[in-house]
């Protein structure tokens, strides 16, 4: 089941964000097709740390220099779960596991939490966890709101 966008009626900056991140890049990455979401960067501005599911930040490590190489991984990731049987359809699933709540805006600058926390039973019995968060840097610009880029797989916390 697809989520409703809690900020559609009352605040069309943080609609917009939550409409990216959330409806555009799960169903981008279901139907693994970057098309769709290529647009939501700021290429010469992005940048990626991978928190290795550590709350110590001395672990983290530098995920992507470029928007091409996160481009590459995000495609290997997305072709990996499309060939993947699930029990139920996979986007719907996405969709149950993520919450985005938090956005803060400031000065034409955002900061997205979103969060994941669920399991998807694939056909062999074994289960995907989704246990992680991201934290998305966004900017404003002509063209609306873009990704500069973000910090995944942070712990998970409520």
């Amino acid at each position: 089941m697809k989520k409703t966008n809690p900020f559609s009626a009352t605040d069309a900056d943080r609609a917009a964000i939550w409409e990216m991140l959330v409806t555009r890049d799960i169903k981008a990455y279901c139907d693994a097709d970057w098309l769709q979401v290529a647009d939501d960067f700021v290429a010469d501005e992005f940048y990626a740390i991978n928190a290795n599911r550590e709350h110590n930040p001395a672990k983290w490590t530098f995920a992507f220099s470029t928007l091409a190489e996160y481009q590459q991984e995000w495609l290997r990731q997305a072709k990996v779960a499309q060939g993947t049987m699930y029990n139920e359809p996979l986007e719907d699933a996405v969709h149950a596991a993520t919450t985005l709540n938090e956005i803060q805006i400031e000065n034409g600058r955002a900061i997205a939490r979103k969060q994941f926390n669920g399991k998807i039973q694939r056909t062999d019995g074994e289960a995907d966890e989704l246990l992680w968060q991201t934290l998305y840097y966004l900017k404003q610009t002509d063209a609306g709101w873009k990704i500069c880029g973000f910090t995944g797989y942070l712990p998970h916390t409520n």
